[in-house]
């Protein structure tokens, strides 16, 4: 489950693993037991697991109702992070989105605490246009419907390889999303107050989706993230920034070997959890 590193007195930055959805045919008899009905699967995998992706929610936004259903299934201290739908991110102006948004989070505040950050994905063409993009970022509010927001915004173009990109999100305290993928650009560059990282490269032949040296390797990133550092050795844009301030960690494995995910997540929890 979420694993809390303690730097310093009354600091705590937490890791939570998990991987996108919960609703996977072949995860049946895999990571869920045999004979469990498909309505208990968010129960049983929300406590194997401290975190879920929804990725749904890029489709079709539900209603207050469903979102509240879902937490209800989930035990105290369990996180959903939600993908914003493709009506917002794919807009032609992102600029104006606003009603659109407001929309959105009037449904996902219903997860109440069991709200994580939200995940703007942009498409693999959208290119940087610093004026739309800034005016994108000031839309995102810090709170809505009495709730603290967290932001996190993957960007897929090579274009926000760009300085001017890392100041705007450290402007307005938005996250970068690390995208570990042969397909997309990687920047592991830390531009909020959290890290959010989403793994794409688990295979089939693999038990736990990663050999276990990855494994463990990705558990002293997350363990670094988690204390305030910033590991070097992936690849930023700028020049690494580790500001030493203990940071809330959330790791998704997503895509590439599905089948995979969920076993990933529970190792690399336990990786994590040895100091």
């Amino acid at each position: 489950m979420a694993t809390k590193r303690v730097r310093g007195k009354g600091s705590i930055g937490t890791i939570r693993t998990g991987m996108g959805g919960w609703v996977f045919p072949p995860w049946r008899g895999v990571f869920y037991p045999e004979g469990l009905v498909q309505k208990r699967e968010l129960e049983y995998a929300s406590r194997n697991v401290a975190a879920i992706e929804i990725n749904g929610t890029y489709y079709r936004a539900p209603d207050a109702s469903t979102y509240e259903k879902w937490a209800a299934q989930t035990p105290e201290g369990f996180i959903f992070s939600v993908k914003a739908p493709r009506l917002i991110v794919q807009a032609r102006s992102l600029a104006g989105t606003g009603q659109r948004m407001r929309s959105f989070l009037d449904g996902a505040v219903a997860l109440g605490d069991r709200l994580g950050p939200l995940l703007w994905q942009f498409m693999p063409t959208r290119r940087f246009d610093p004026d739309d993009i800034a005016a994108f970022l000031d839309l995102l509010p810090e709170k809505h419907g009495g709730l603290a927001l967290r932001h996190a915004v993957e960007v897929r173009h090579e274009s926000f390889m760009d300085e001017r990109w890392l100041e705007l999100a450290r402007e307005r305290g938005v996250a970068t999303v690390f995208t570990d993928s042969p397909k997309y650009p990687s920047l592991a560059d830390l531009t909020g107050p959290f890290v959010y990282a989403r793994l794409m490269r688990s295979v089939s032949d693999e038990a736990n989706g990663y050999p276990t040296a990855a494994l463990k390797k990705w558990a002293v990133r997350a363990k670094t993230w988690a204390d305030g550092g910033d590991p070097a050795e992936l690849p930023h844009v700028g020049a690494p920034s580790p500001d030493g301030a203990p940071k809330d960690v959330f790791v998704y494995f997503i895509s590439a070997a599905k089948e995979r995910n969920p076993a990933a997540a529970v190792a690399l929890a336990k990786f994590a959890g040895n100091a």
